[in-house]
């Protein structure tokens, strides 16, 4: 019989339980990137992740006589609703085992977990900070997973989902970039060029932590602001753009970061990182001094690069911003021997940053998929 139990997080035993499982159901998948553990684990801990500042979350997981057999995070993001007006509930960190009857019962309770709150939509995969991966991978099982940047799931899941009645929201495509073909049209350097040599927009970039800490609090407000139009967007307090920051100085590779200026006003991001999913495979997800000195060479010994966290304030498309945002990229990616590269989790709705991607001869290879269901 399967039994559903909420994680009491104030143990170490049920949130270890809870945070080792999916070690279990992707074992044999190669693709498959393990999270940081502690990572995880601040999610279960209401002390210390500023998502709690505002809103709520809780744990489940379901147990087949006695035996783990699949779990669920229940969030609902009061500061988001207040700001779209909604009464929406999200789910993340699903896992569970090949069966519709358990997944089924994972869902229920959080329907009813939901309704508790006077929700009556219940969406996801969507998570507690901006860096969370959204969405069920439904395209690109054979690729590996790019770091803790995105989910990886097996194929199942949005079957059972479906199977539900959940339907599609919105999709998030990641595109492949062959960096030694990669080229930037005649036309676009030119533009790019003539719009650095107006003078009014600048781009900025470093050559040291400390100099990038320096520019980190604009640089997380822009980020903030330049998703306004996006649909998951709501207004982030202090303390969760700086728990944004403090997460991309971890893996920050100074030269890899640039930060675009208009009239010395911080107005858009290039957020490149050398992909080092192949040091977290190995530890497992472990920060031991071994695997920090293991995540540090792969930093340098790594041909891959994902180009994630990527935006302009709405107001300067077109006056130049895209255009020499994605001649940075240009830049970027044959700046070091990089030979594969990834632009991560574009929203399809952001429709002038897919039109510009189309023209630049990228190869979307993967899509997450955000899923609802009115209940």
């Amino acid at each position: 019989m399967i039994t559903i139990k909420q994680v009491n997080t104030r143990s170490k035993k049920e949130v270890n339980e809870f945070v080792m499982f999916p070690f279990r159901l992707y074992e044999n998948v190669k693709e498959w990137v393990p999270p940081i553990l502690s990572d995880i684990k601040l999610m279960l801990n209401e002390n210390k992740h500023p998502f709690y500042e505002h809103s709520e979350a809780e744990f489940f997981t379901a147990r087949d006589n006695g035996e783990m057999v699949g779990r669920i995070a229940c969030l609902e993001n009061k500061k988001y609703n207040q700001y779209h007006g909604k009464k929406q509930a999200s789910f993340y960190l699903f896992e569970c085992i090949n069966d519709q009857s358990v997944a089924e019962a994972l869902f229920n309770r959080a329907f009813d977990w939901a309704h508790s709150r006077g929700l009556n939509v219940l969406i996801g995969p969507k998570g507690l900070a901006s860096f969370d991966g959204y969405g069920f991978l439904v395209e690109g099982f054979d690729k590996r997973q790019m770091m803790t940047m995105m989910n990886y799931n097996l194929p199942n899941y949005p079957k059972f989902v479906e199977a539900l009645g959940f339907t599609k929201v919105v999709d998030w495509v990641s595109s492949y970039i062959n960096i030694p073909d990669f080229k930037m049209p005649e036309r676009a350097k030119i533009v790019a060029k003539r719009v650095e040599e107006r003078g009014k927009f600048k781009v900025l970039c470093f050559s040291s932590k400390r100099e990038l800490r320096k520019w980190s609090w604009k640089i997380g407000q822009a980020y903030n602001n330049s998703f306004v139009n996006n649909w998951e967007y709501y207004p982030l307090s202090d303390n969760e753009i700086k728990f944004v920051m403090d997460n991309i100085m971890v893996v920050a590779v100074p030269e890899l970061l640039k930060v675009i200026t208009y009239n010395d006003e911080v107005v858009g991001f290039l957020f490149a990182f050398p992909d080092i999913s192949a040091a977290l495979q190995k530890h497992q997800g472990r920060l031991s001094p071994l695997a920090l000195v293991s995540y540090l060479r792969e930093l340098k010994k790594t041909n891959w690069i994902s180009f994630n966290g990527v935006g302009v304030l709405p107001e300067y498309h077109g006056r130049g911003g895209n255009v020499l945002m994605f001649s940075e990229i240009y830049k970027t990616a044959h700046a070091a021997n990089f030979l594969h590269g990834e632009l991560t989790q574009i929203a399809e709705t952001a429709t002038q940053m897919r039109k510009d991607l189309d023209n630049l001869g990228v190869t979307p290879y993967k899509n997450h998929r955000i899923y609802s269901k009115k209940i």
